[in-house]
């Protein structure tokens, strides 16, 4: 089995009511795995040098990644974390 190359935790994963209806296990697994190894999916290169600089702050980190569901279901992928207790959240984008 291959070792996956992780930039940091998911922590607790949490995913809205929306998300879960829309998406699934696979897109959600992939998803969070794809998000947990930098792969930012479909956000601008901006945002993916922002997300890269946040991994580095000593303070904490909020990442965004954007991903296509098979259907074409646009969802987003947050992790947050303060003091080292991470969060990531599942949504669509109109639950924001």
């Amino acid at each position: 089995m291959m070792a996956l190359n992780t930039k940091f935790k998911l922590g607790r994963v949490v995913i809205t009511r929306g998300a879960l209806q829309k998406l699934g296990d696979i897109e959600i697994h992939t998803a969070l795995m794809k998000h947990s190894c930098g792969n930012w999916g479909n956000v601008p290169d901006a945002d993916k040098m922002a997300n890269d600089e946040e991994l580095a702050s000593p303070d904490g980190y909020r990442v965004l990644s954007s991903y296509k569901s098979i259907s074409g279901e646009k969802f987003w992928v947050i992790t947050e974390s303060i003091k080292n207790n991470p969060i990531t959240t599942i949504l669509l984008p109109e639950e924001y």
